[in-house]
């Protein structure tokens, strides 16, 4: 006779305790997506270095010299750059976890594993790409003169914010794409925007002061504050009404991706 056993519903302290036993395959699977990252290109790792440096100097030339923004006293260079570090780490966990399970159907429907470690992976390959991206932050400090200070060790402390709200927007799509594959062409337009009406290309005290809360809804506007504090110095002073939306934003949808994608993932062998 066929038996039948019935689990209760996962919680969380369940989760994490089958995370850690699963840390093997995370960190196996984390190292495959590095490696296969800029598999077959030509210039390889170059583009992580690449990719931020053009950015950087067409947004300088655009609000720099053409628009004539404010820098705050600071190279509009390294005011560009010093954004597009969490928000190349933001957008490359988005991009990479909100398309990785239906990326890896092949081995959802063939194997069971905590399936929450397939966008988790895109974390360490975004880290990757940071730390390339604050080396060459630094060489461009000096090449300008402007060197580093100690609120730069604050850095750390900052950066679960964007892996807060890039994890939990990850979950979420990651687990609706499963069913509604619409979600492949919604995810690259969503960045696109976010990239635009984010303070990366300018300083956020550009903004009216009576609409920098309403600004500050896009959470992405606070964390790249906060690096741009840390980096420059005082001249980018925290607005600590906008730090305290974004962290509270990126800790609800973080909430809301993780519940949903663990409330899914049982379906996704049937569906994918």
């Amino acid at each position: 006779m066929q038996e039948i056993l019935i689990k209760p519903e996962k919680r969380i302290p369940d989760f994490w305790a089958e995370l850690w036993r699963f840390r093997d395959l995370f960190l196996l699977l984390a190292w495959r997506d590095v490696l296969v990252r800029y598999k077959q290109t030509v210039l390889g790792v170059l583009w992580s270095i690449l990719r931020p440096l053009m950015t950087m100097v067409v947004f300088t030339l655009v609000f720099g010299k053409i628009a004539k923004l404010p820098s705050g006293n600071v190279p509009y260079s390294v005011l560009v750059y010093s954004a597009l570090l969490p928000w190349q780490f933001f957008s490359t966990i988005v991009s990479e976890s909100s398309l990785s399970v239906v990326a890896n159907s092949g081995l959802i429907s063939k194997v069971y594993f905590p399936r929450i470690i397939i966008p988790t992976t895109s974390m360490v390959v975004a880290s990757v790409d940071f730390m390339i991206s604050f080396f060459i932050l630094i060489c461009l400090m000096f090449c300008y003169g402007f060197y580093p200070t100690i609120r730069m060790l604050a850095i750390p402390l900052f950066l679960p914010i964007s892996i807060f709200l890039s994890l939990g927007i990850g979950y979420l799509i990651s687990a609706l794409n499963v069913k509604f594959r619409d979600f492949q062409y919604i995810v690259p337009f969503l960045v696109q925007t976010l990239f635009y009406i984010s303070p990366v290309g300018f300083s956020s005290s550009i903004i009216p002061d009576k609409w920098r809360l309403i600004y500050s809804l896009n959470p992405m506007v606070g964390v790249i504050d906060v690096f741009r504090w840390a980096i420059l110095g005082e001249s980018h002073k925290i607005y600590f009404y906008g730090l305290l939306t974004s962290i509270l934003i990126s800790l609800s949808i973080f909430i809301l991706g993780l519940f949903f994608f663990l409330r899914t993932e049982k379906e996704f062998a049937d569906v994918v």
